[in-house]
């Protein structure tokens, strides 16, 4: 294992969102890597910093003290070819459907058309290129989410952290992201972190890593640690 083939290195990495009596300690500490191939399920009750880890790790946000790297993904002074799909909302209203999946692309400087064809590719990929002409307003909540995840999707990436992906969709719809999540990463070579709530879909991941009060536990989760809440804000 080179240091080529690790993504993201989390050391003694923690987060306080405000000060004094009033700070939050969202992450206490975290220390992980992620490598290329990983297959990685975060697990825990709501409020318990699995958004904030990941946050962490796609350098949305910066630690309040400790280090996180990413050996084999930077360019520069951030990571590149990591790909998020957020829990909440995150489409631009202007765009459209197919403009939205395709804006990674275009910002990344490929051509327009380019970008479209692989956008649609990716929307096709999760059941949604019916869609690409509607406006993120005209979106259920399910169906915004299956967009963001084909966002994702189409830029390629080498890392993938997906935020609770099924939590907006019935069983059905759930599986079958977690499907196209899964193969593309195989197909990418590319590794995959998820949070999630749903003992279901951390079973099909490899590792199973779960946080409590902002402290993260890597490995399988002892029995009776599988979480029940159905939602966690970004922020404990």
């Amino acid at each position: 294992m080179t240091s080529a083939d690790v993504l993201v290195r989390c050391q003694g990495a923690a987060r306080t969102y405000g000060a004094g009596a009033a700070a939050v300690v969202a992450v206490h500490g975290a220390t992980c890597e992620v490598r290329t191939g990983d297959r990685i399920a975060i697990t825990g009750p709501s409020g318990s910093g699995k958004s904030t880890l990941l946050h962490l790790m796609a350098a949305l946000e910066g630690p309040t003290t400790g280090r996180v790297s990413w050996p084999g993904l930077v360019r520069g002074p951030v990571p590149v070819q990591v790909g998020v799909v957020f829990q909440g909302p995150s489409l631009i209203p202007a765009l459209d459907v197919v403009e939205n999946t395709a804006l990674p692309l275009v910002l990344a400087g490929h051509p327009q058309e380019s970008a479209r064809r692989r956008a649609l590719d990716a929307l096709a990929l999760v059941a949604a290129t019916g869609l690409a002409d509607k406006l993120p307003e005209e979106l259920s909540g399910g169906q915004a989410q299956r967009v963001a995840v084909a966002r994702v999707l189409a830029a390629a990436p080498r890392l993938i952290l997906a935020d609770e992906p099924t939590g907006q969709l019935d069983r059905t719809t759930g599986r079958h992201v977690v499907d196209v999540l899964l193969a593309t990463a195989d197909a990418l070579g590319a590794a995959l972190v998820v949070t999630t709530h749903d003992p279901a879909v951390a079973r099909r991941l490899t590792e199973q890593w779960s946080m409590h009060d902002g402290r993260l536990r890597t490995g399988p989760n002892p029995p009776g640690d599988a979480p029940t809440d159905a939602s966690e804000g970004t922020r404990p």
